[in-house]
């Protein structure tokens, strides 16, 4: 029986499609799930945050910031489908390693099930740093995958 789902999220269109398809499973089983954003600070050490406009009142903002604002925001569109749909679901931002820290949630709220997207990123990106969803795959975990491709 699938009482709790883990669903990543990092805003795109793989992710939003998972999201959806779990949300849908939910509704069928009655599952919670747990949404999680992983900031990673290797990945985001090297890529340009666009400039926020300056003015009096505001400055420029940490990148710390700019990162937590992201992950917040796609873990609020995710839980608004949630909503939507009268699924009970809970948000966790994790900061490290993808792949680490996804699948220590999923142990940690000892999910039944996780479902990720095939492709957060673009394709050169994700064969320059790796899959997270090959990552969780093939990492040492007792936890069913699911994966939804494009």
């Amino acid at each position: 029986m699938i009482s709790k789902i883990l669903v990543p999220t990092d805003g795109s269109t793989t992710a939003r499609r998972a999201a959806r398809y779990a949300v849908e499973l939910a509704k069928e089983t009655g599952a919670t799930i747990t949404l999680v954003s992983v900031i990673d600070p290797s990945f985001y050490a090297f890529q340009t945050i666009p400039d926020v406009v300056a003015t009096p009142m505001r400055l420029r903002e940490p990148i710390w910031d700019f990162l937590r604002q992201g992950a917040v925001a796609n873990l609020d569109n995710a839980e608004k489908l949630c909503k939507k749909n009268g699924v009970r679901s809970k948000k966790v931002i994790r900061t490290g390693h993808p792949v680490e820290e996804i699948v220590k949630e999923a142990e940690k709220s000892r999910v039944d099930l996780i479902i990720i997207g095939s492709h957060g990123r673009s394709a050169l990106k994700a064969a320059v740093i790796g899959s997270v969803a090959f990552g969780i795959i093939h990492k040492d975990t007792k936890v069913p995958v699911l994966v939804i491709r494009r």
